[in-house]
């Protein structure tokens, strides 16, 4: 008992402080318009940003995928697990980046955590001199990746090529890692990825990139910042989501084919896993295809409308709209207890927006994360400006 009620002495800690998390049930399919715990909602707090989760095509390939392959893969990749619906997705996926990377290969994942935790330990393992140098707003995934590496790791400061800089020019490991996100998801802002590659290709370091909220929604056909950037190099090791705008689950990581083939080799998050459901790689060849096509650029378009007009109507007395120009929009607030109440406010009147606390954000900079999706509608967006003006003013 002395165990348990230590638990629940840091449980009314984490009450007091306003930190505590709480989870909803959502009862259709995920979308702008949602049912949850019984009640119709705006969710304007998905990653879901072109709305392809619900897609008609998607839904329909993933039934597919069901009827061809089942429920299940049965064991790990390098087992029995590796179906032919994995492999001609990882074959889809390394030509669609392809562009940007040199002889290019894929690598599927059940997560975008696990591809994280997969790279950086794969690149690191069994090289005792190696650095890694980490984006202080990495995600958690990226630190804890570069944590069990097991090597030495350097914390940069966000988007400071300067310190970067210096920080290579005095290192003298053989194997240097420098990682960031590339959309930074709880500001929206875009990492220094030219600048960045340009110092990993004079010194000698790989620059893996985690794509996770700019793959589909960055670069006129949806192929991710590197697109947006127009970045070319064997150095990348590129790492994207496929349950964000992609609309299903999973990750992928696309480098040069013997980044890939050490992966397979050395990656134990990759090794040690069952693989995904055949069924959901099915699926993402119809997401990858509608992100590529007439339909993904106007599904883009679309976001980008809508982010302009938040900037442009959304007149904030006191609290902050961040500097953004993606489909993260945060608002930042500072307190927990008033961001939360702000939150639970705006559920109330049938809009979710997610409150974001420590440790997810430094202390002090507590925030609404607004995020918006093709679905969503232009006069659905000015009833949630609408109702965000009114609580400020209450507030």
């Amino acid at each position: 008992m002395d165990l348990l009620n230590k638990l629940q002495l840091q449980l009314a800690g984490l009450e007091e402080k306003s930190l505590i998390r709480k989870r909803r049930h959502v009862e259709t399919p995920t979308g702008p318009r949602v049912k949850v715990d019984g009640r119709d909602m705006l969710c304007f707090s998905s990653n879901d940003y072109l709305s392809l989760a619900g897609h008609p095509k998607v839904m329909a390939a993933l039934q597919e995928g069901v009827s061809l392959y089942g429920a299940g893969s049965g064991a790990s990749h390098l087992i029995s697990g590796h179906s032919r619906a994995h492999a001609q997705l990882e074959e889809r996926l390394a030509g669609f980046v392809g562009p940007y990377l040199e002889s290019p290969k894929a690598l599927y994942f059940c997560t975008g955590y696990m591809a994280n935790l997969a790279v950086l330990t794969g690149l690191a393992v069994g090289d005792k001199d190696t650095e890694i140098f980490s984006e202080s707003l990495n995600h958690a995934s990226l630190i804890d990746g570069a944590r069990l590496s097991r090597t030495t790791v350097k914390v940069v400061g966000h988007a400071d090529v300067a310190s970067l800089a210096t920080l290579l020019e005095q290192s003298t490991a053989a194997n240097k890692i420098v990682v960031t996100d590339s959309v930074f998801s709880m500001d929206g802002d875009l990492a220094p990825l030219p600048a960045l590659l340009a110092l990993c290709e004079k010194h000698g370091a790989w620059l893996v990139v985690d794509d996770a909220h700019g793959f589909g929604t960055l670069g006129e056909n949806g192929r991710g910042a590197l697109e947006h950037f127009n970045l070319r190099s064997p150095y990348l090791v590129y790492v994207g989501t496929l349950g964000k705008a992609a609309g299903v689950g999973g990750a992928f990581v696309a480098a040069h084919e013997l980044v890939i083939e050490t992966l397979i080799q050395r990656a134990r998050p990759y090794i040690f896993t069952t693989a995904a459901p055949p069924a959901l790689a099915h699926a993402l060849l119809a997401s990858v295809d509608i992100i590529e096509g007439e339909e993904g650029r106007q599904r883009r378009a679309h976001v980008q409308a809508l982010i302009a007009h938040l900037k442009a109507n959304l007149k904030l007395k006191r609290w902050q709209l961040m500097p953004s120009d993606t489909a993260v929009q945060p608002i930042v607030i500072g307190d927990n207890a008033e961001t939360m109440r702000v939150s639970a406010a705006l559920y109330a009147q049938g809009f979710w927006v997610g409150g974001i606390r420590p440790p997810t954000v430094p202390v002090g900079t507590s925030r609404l994360r607004l995020t918006l999706a093709a679905g969503h509608t232009l006069e659905e967006l000015d009833r949630v400006i609408a109702a965000i003006h009114v609580l400020e003013e209450q507030s």
